[in-house]
């Protein structure tokens, strides 16, 4: 949704769905440039709350933020879906805190409804996510920065289809999602490496058919399942 008209966010929410789209991706950062943080006081945006109620969907919450638990209460009232946190955020806690306080975080998540998951920017080692899918209350998704966060419009990086690769290989049922550049002419490298959630915004928004490129992602992912 980072692509979409923030102006009509309901309805471009609801084209994107009558389109195919399986889940709303909505990215939430503590710091963004202009007005790509789609809900920049979330709680305090009664607005944001309301549209979020109105959309029958997957809501699949990004957060890129250094306070993740203080967001949990708010998007559970709001009807997320997914929340998903960055593994970065253990550089700016020490990192016992970060240990202990990550497991607490997912218990909160579920606690609340969502689906925990973990999310590592281009730069970050794949080895620091698995500590958080081996523990007793492991997060159930990964995802992938395949651009730096924070705008999109990027180009994908291709190197980072190496940590799905890996990812897929040492966990065989995992949700793997990749996000940044995604469009028909980087879909098939993402679904070849293991990936079998597509975040797409701007190929999608920018499309003259979107629902066209939507079945086209899909195809890609399912005939690499097979």
């Amino acid at each position: 949704m980072l692509s979409s008209d923030f102006a009509n966010l309901a309805s471009e929410a609801q084209r994107m769905l009558d389109f195919g789209a399986d889940w709303l991706h909505m990215d939430i950062m503590a710091l963004c440039p202009k007005s790509y943080n789609w809900c920049s006081s979330y709680r305090e945006s009664k607005k944001t709350h309301s549209v979020m109620l109105q959309i029958l969907a997957y809501l699949d919450c990004h957060l890129m933020v250094t306070n993740p638990l203080d967001y949990v209460e708010p998007l559970g009232k709001a009807g997320a879906s997914g929340f998903t946190f960055h593994v970065e955020v253990s550089k700016v806690m020490p990192i016992v805190d970060f240990v202990d306080n990550w497991q607490e975080l997912v218990e909160k998540i579920k606690s609340k409804g969502m689906k925990p998951g973990v999310a590592l920017k281009p730069g970050t080692p794949i080895e620091e996510v698995y500590p958080l899918l081996e523990g007793h209350n492991p997060v159930e998704m990964v995802l992938v920065m395949t651009v730096e966060p924070g705008f999109g419009g990027q180009k994908f990086m291709l190197e980072t289809m190496d940590k799905v690769r890996a990812l897929r290989k040492k966990y065989p049922s995992l949700d793997i999602e990749v996000d940044g550049g995604l469009g028909p002419s980087t879909i098939d490298a993402a679904a070849s490496a293991g990936a079998n959630c597509i975040v797409a915004g701007s190929s999608m928004f920018g499309a003259p058919e979107p629902a066209q490129v939507i079945k086209l992602l899909r195809k890609s992912v399912e005939e690499a399942q097979q």
